[in-house]
């Protein structure tokens, strides 16, 4: 995938690829993100995409660097849904960063240290920086205007420029004796330092949830409603209290209809599944009954294994009793089909595939087989209706069925595909507290990004509730840590200038340099708006900089200051400027911190792996060259 950029031999390659492919996704930050097909060359099929996650999926990267950041943004998509972009983009900045460090002649330990002090620096002002809960809820009330929701930063972190560097510095170079480059492949998770509901004793008088699905929506208002909506019913069906409200992200599952228009999206109570023409007859057949079910967590197939099976050494195979597949799997159904007879089965939920075999013969036998199923909603099912999940259908017994669950039709989609299919309701009289957001769309290809749109939207409602505290978004935050990273990279000078020490100076540049990244950042984000040139971005963000500089203007009022800036075009808000003026737009803290420290840990795995497999290289005048 990067055989076509250009790559200089006398340089940290890793970190130019990580650079190139971190390029190459700057147009899919930000709220507005433009759908993009990606086709296969050798098929010729086509995907619809418009998430950074979901590109570099279907790109598919060969070599080792583009493995190393798929996996990276794959295992932050994973626990977060959202700021895959952020972590790519600063995850090529800081590379970027790396190499201009590398050409100057500064040593890879000097780089580490001031990056990880960077960073440090960072998730310090995101920490002085973010808004709790009853501050939001409290500005809400009060209908304030854009005046009166000026963040109060402390006064620590407005305090004098030498005396908050000094302090700032000391911290960091203790928290960077800490801070250790972890070389796996997924990373750990950091536990934040930062805020959180175990910091906060005190309930906290907390906003409406409709108030913050506003101001965390990024411009996907629909699913955003649909999130809300599933936080309300879940809420609803287990009698949480409405004044402290939390969002249990594991009792949430999609289903996708295609066919359907999309105003027919909606959140129903309960495990909505679609099924074939064949499956559907079963469910007709044992539909509004109470029934026994039982629970597979892997495949219902002869061939699976669970993870970590090892097979018996020393046993070979005959080829003179050769058994045929095909016999064997035969064998293996049968005592399968018969075990669930015996047990009484009618139904079965997998978390994985069942062959198209098993399908059949359990249809013939009134037996409803549902595949693909959450771990955690068979968990959730397990423990409302008794049921002991098992690896292996062959491991069933009485013990492990479980009882009371009920089928329902939900609708019938035959005259909305080609292919007939129907969708149900599978939920149980005791209230498993299970909700299904059900997506639709007319377009196929569509479908997958509205369900992306939707886990995003609902990950950031459950992050915001767990954080109860949020971080000024549009720019804001990185504004201010560009801010500190500039005050303190001038500290390091002033200092350099005093001692003569030419760490300090390392320190200084690298930091500018790490300030610069967030700059370009802010820029590109600005830019996805369509309502800026990428010239007039940086004009705007070094202007708002400056007046940052002689003022102390808070990151809270940074967007606004912009749209007060191209006011006479009316770019935000067509004919109602001053209305758009009072939008206010957060972020998760959780999620940038993972962001941001997944691309710095990103980039020192790549610098340091280049740095330790390298050879060849002079002692003086090669002494920080390197060669991939």
């Amino acid at each position: 995938m990067l055989e076509s950029v250009i790559i200089n031999s006398r340089q940290h390659v890793g970190l130019q690829k990580v650079s190139a492919l971190a390029g190459r996704f700057r147009s899919s930050i930000g709220p507005i993100k433009n759908y993009k097909f990606i086709q296969d060359e050798v098929s010729g099929e086509s995907v619809l995409v418009c998430s950074c996650f979901r590109i570099i999926e279907n790109l598919e990267p060969t070599c080792a660097v583009g493995q190393l950041v798929y996996e990276t943004v794959q295992a932050h998509h994973k626990g977060y849904r959202s700021g895959s972009g952020c972590l790519l983009f600063l995850a090529g900045a800081w590379s970027r960063t790396a190499l201009d460090c590398l050409q100057r002649g500064i040593a890879v330990t000097h780089i580490i240290k001031a990056m990880s002090e960077g960073i440090d620096i960072c998730l310090d002002v995101c920490k002085k920086s973010s808004v709790l809960f009853k501050d939001i809820a409290v500005m809400h009330k009060r209908s304030a205007t854009p005046q009166d929701l000026e963040l109060q930063l402390s006064e620590e972190a407005i305090a004098d420029t030498s005396q908050v560097a000094a302090k700032v510095h000391d911290k960091c170079l203790n928290m960077s004796g800490q801070r250790r480059v972890k070389l796996s492949r997924h990373f750990c998770e950091a536990k934040s330092e930062m805020l959180s509901s175990a910091l906060l004793p005190d309930l906290l008088e907390l906003p409406d949830v409709a108030v913050l699905a506003e101001s965390l929506s990024h411009g996907c208002e629909d699913a955003m409603k649909l999130a809300v909506e599933a936080v309300q019913m879940l809420s609803k069906m287990n009698q949480q209290d409405i004044s402290d409200p939390s969002f249990d992200i594991s009792k949430v599952q999609t289903c996708v209809l295609p066919g359907l228009p999309e105003d027919c999206t909606c959140v129903v109570e309960g495990c909505v599944f679609r099924l074939s023409d064949e499956q559907a007859r079963v469910a007709h057949r044992i539909k509004q009954q109470p029934l026994k079910v039982a629970l597979v967590t892997g495949d219902l197939s002869q061939t699976y294994r669970h993870l970590g099976f090892k097979s018996l050494s020393g046993v070979g195979v005959c080829e003179h009793l050769d058994l045929s597949a095909s016999s064997k799997e035969d064998e293996w159904l049968e005592k399968v089909v018969n075990r669930l007879l015996n047990l009484k089965v009618n139904l079965i939920l997998t978390a994985g595939l069942a062959s198209q075999k098993v399908i059949q013969q359990c249809c013939r036998h009134h037996i409803l087989v549902v595949e693909k199923v959450n771990s955690s909603v068979l968990r959730i099912i397990a423990s409302s209706t008794g049921a002991v999940p098992v690896s292996y259908a062959t491991q069933l017994a009485e013990h492990c069925v479980g009882n009371g669950i009920n089928v329902e039709i939900w609708r019938d989609l035959s005259s909305y595909e080609r292919e007939s299919s129907t969708a149900v309701n599978i939920s149980n009289g005791r209230n498993g507290g299970l909700v299904t957001a059900v997506i639709t769309s007319c377009i196929h290809g569509k479908l997958q990004a509205l369900e992306d749109q939707f886990w995003a939207c609902a990950y950031r409602l459950h992050h915001a509730l767990k954080d109860r505290a949020l971080l000024p978004g549009a720019g804001g935050t990185e504004v201010l840590c560009v801010h500190q990273l500039q005050k303190q990279a001038e500290y390091h000078r002033v200092e350099d200038s005093k001692t003569g020490s030419a760490a300090n100076l390392y320190r200084g540049l690298v930091l500018q340099l790490m300030a610069d990244g967030l700059i370009d950042y802010i820029s590109a984000v600005m830019v996805s708006t369509g309502r800026f040139s990428a010239a007039e971005a940086r004009t705007i963000v070094s202007n708002q900089l400056q007046d940052f500089h002689k003022d102390e203007i808070i990151a809270g009022k940074f967007w606004q200051l912009i749209l007060e800036s191209r006011r006479e075009d009316a770019v935000f808000s067509a004919g109602k400027p001053d209305e758009a003026l009072t939008v206010k737009i957060y972020d998760n803290l959780s999620v940038k911190q993972e962001a941001w420290r997944k691309a710095l840990d990103l980039v020192f795995l790549v610098l340091q792996t280049d740095a330790e497999i390298i050879t060849g290289t002079g002692q003086r005048t090669e002494e920080n060259l390197m060669r991939l």
